[in-house]
């Protein structure tokens, strides 16, 4: 008897038309919580359906995706792969929805964003602020987070857009230019760079410099425009350049703040601020105007977020921050909804020139 083979059958196997979309959130959310009982609170179902489900997928692909004997569960190596390609799955399922969403206008939803600590301080209160009074329908999670983390959650769908610094020049995320940040360096009245109006970067030495610990783009990008790799001051182990200034401040030295952190320095810690040029001769950087630091956006740095201009002596560093998504990513109208809040927010001459004129085509 000759066996018919139907549309929906071509090009799948069986094992393939058991896996349902259902059974693989179940298995993310082990991975997340690690805990069976919790992951099932956290699909809103009992502990057996949550297992039946998950013993489902492996009886069709012939694996174990998890060891149930480690406390707390893990998976396997191989459940390793297979989850990073469930949250795939699960976030290309997703965007069939937010397709359709998209075509209708609608805006509302969820959405995850990561966003490196020293963007957060400056970005977030008023973003939360936008989104709550301007686009109440959209549910926003933010996670903060560095950019290795970041960058690996994109890729593996586990967070749908970030905020950071680039160029990132990673495969498979796309990167859209919200502003360009001038960095000022914040000296103590006790250093002698206190008596320059204008400091050049390479005079920034490694051992009165007070710098974030590894890990954080904003440490390379100072040491990228400083010419200096060298062990600096006792490192501060966190991410707060709130507490730098605070150091430079009992302890002398100093330290290379983003412009927006300005703001948050009283009037007195201001007159310690003075900008960075890229210059040899600091008697000569004092006597050439300052450039604006949004006109330097390119060329590109080595340096993950540092843009510099190399051709031009006195040109002010800067660090680009952007909007990264991944490549499949097709929810446009939310990105102008994050891009719209960001223009209230930064200064409008920090604003890429691109954003302030054209809406995000995708």
């Amino acid at each position: 008897m000759k066996t018919q083979t139907s549309p929906a059958n071509i090009g799948s196997t069986p094992a393939e038309l058991n896996l349902s979309l259902t059974a693989l959130r179940y298995i993310v959310a082990v991975d997340t919580h690690r805990n069976f009982v919790r992951a099932a609170e956290a699909c809103g179902v009992t502990q057996p359906t949550l297992s039946a489900g998950i013993r489902s997928i492996e009886t069709a692909l012939d694996v174990s995706i998890f060891d149930r004997g480690a406390h707390p569960v893990r998976p396997t190596a191989l459940g390793e792969k297979i989850i990073a390609q469930a949250r795939v799955t699960l976030h290309n399922a997703s965007m069939l929805h937010e397709l359709v969403a998209a075509e209708k206008g609608d805006e509302g939803g969820e959405a995850s964003m990561g966003i490196i600590p020293t963007i957060a301080p400056y970005i977030l209160p008023g973003l939360f602020q936008r989104m709550h009074s301007d686009h109440p329908g959209v549910h926003l999670r933010v996670s903060e987070m560095r950019t290795k983390f970041i960058i690996e959650k994109l890729l593996s769908a586990e967070i749908d857009m970030a905020i950071l610094a680039t160029p990132l020049e990673q495969k498979g995320l796309l990167e859209i230019p919200l502003y360009y940040e001038k960095f000022a360096a914040y000296i103590s009245p006790a250093d002698e760079l206190y008596a320059l109006s204008e400091i050049p970067a390479d005079s920034l030495a490694s051992d009165r410099l007070w710098i974030l610990e590894e890990g954080h783009c904003l440490r390379s990008q100072v040491f990228n425009f400083c010419h200096s790799h060298r062990r600096t001051h006792t490192e501060y182990q966190a991410g707060s350049i709130d507490t730098l200034v605070r150091i430079v401040d009992t302890n002398g030295g100093y330290t290379v703040i983003p412009e927006l952190h300005t703001a948050f320095l009283s009037e007195e810690q201001r007159r310690n601020l003075r900008p960075i040029v890229r210059r040899t001769d600091a008697a000569s950087a004092a006597s050439t105007p300052s450039v604006a630091g949004t006109s330097l956006a390119a060329p590109q740095s080595d340096i993950p977020g540092q843009s510099i201009a190399p051709d031009c002596p006195t040109c002010i560093p800067v660090r680009e921050v952007s909007l990264v998504i991944r490549e499949d990513y097709v929810r446009e109208r939310l990105l102008n909804v994050i891009a719209g809040c960001i223009k209230h927010i930064v200064p409008e001459e920090m604003l890429d020139s691109r954003l302030k004129r054209f809406a995000i085509k995708l």
